[in-house]
């Protein structure tokens, strides 16, 4: 990995970034209330989004690309018209702190997921309540639909990952391997597979054929779990974040294949580009780091 760009992009913690599918957009989330877009490869400045009241956590955008949905910690999340920042709708109902939220591939509902213990599923054409999912004991830190819109899959503090059924709102099945908080979940393109990150220092790789483990990365960090994820498109590298590293990993071998240490504590965030060229990851320092990975 070389370190191609350095953004200055946020007045706070940068909390999450998130490449369009396009490629030509990355967007980033900051604990500054604000949404901001860059040009790739330039990295410009290309617009701000603002109305949350709190910390954006989490960005999620439609397959479409044309909306945005933003978590945050004012308690709701916001669907936004994209690229013209417009905003369509807000989510009101979480009694806490946002922390996830992702728009179903089919376009058809956003769920999110909160530290009130809940997940809740919204009607994406008008933002209206759907259903509010219990089963969580505690915090629930992170939401991802399967790429058929059939399953969502929730995780949080007590460390459970539970895959629901998008349509009946039942539970479809609990995922006990994690032993500390499930940080990261993701779903690959051909929907075979659900990837999940722990405080227990481990990724595990899931069948979503019989809800097994086929592979666990074990991360072995001194400096913590990793906190954020995240997969190439054709999933064979894996990009894992804790306080102080990002790594590079092979899913299919289970190996690392290179690691950075960084001078600032705080990896919040990580995500590929399209074309699986770029590396983007969020810090506490303000900025956004890009690592040129061809």
């Amino acid at each position: 990995m070389k370190e191609s760009a350095i953004l200055l992009a946020h007045d706070s913690h940068v909390m999450d970034v998130l490449f369009s599918k396009s490629g030509d957009t990355l967007l980033s989330a900051g604990m500054d209330n604000k949404i901001k877009s860059w040009s790739v490869p330039t990295w410009d400045a290309k617009a701000t989004i603002e109305g949350h009241e709190n910390s954006v956590n989490s960005l999620s955008l439609s397959t479409d690309e044309k909306t945005l949905a933003t978590s945050s910690s004012d308690g709701t999340v916001r669907l936004w018209e994209f690229p013209s920042g417009e905003l369509k709708h807000t989510l009101r109902g979480h009694k806490k702190t946002v922390a996830s939220a992702a728009i179903s591939p089919d376009l058809q509902v956003v769920a999110s997921a909160s530290y009130d213990g809940t997940v809740r599923l919204w009607y994406f054409i008008n933002g209206e309540s759907k259903a509010v999912l219990k089963g969580h004991e505690k915090n629930v830190a992170s939401v991802a639909f399967s790429t058929d819109s059939k399953f969502l899959a929730s995780g949080g503090i007590g460390g459970e990952i539970i895959v629901w059924s998008v349509k009946s709102g039942e539970i479809v099945e609990r995922l006990l391997e994690h032993q500390v908080a499930v940080g990261s979940l993701q779903f690959s393109s051909d929907g075979r597979y659900l990837a999940s990150s722990g405080g227990d220092q481990r990724v595990l790789i899931w069948s979503t054929e019989d809800w097994t483990v086929v592979r666990s990365i074990e991360m072995g960090s001194e400096e913590g779990y990793p906190r954020s994820i995240a997969l190439s498109l054709d999933w064979q590298m894996m990009a894992a974040g804790s306080p102080y590293n990002v790594q590079l990993w092979s899913v299919e071998r289970c190996e690392l294949i290179e690691e950075v240490t960084l001078k600032i504590k705080g990896v919040y965030s990580l995500a590929f580009s399209p074309d699986g060229r770029r590396l983007a990851n969020a810090a506490a320092d303000k900025r956004i780091r890009i690592w040129d990975l061809s």
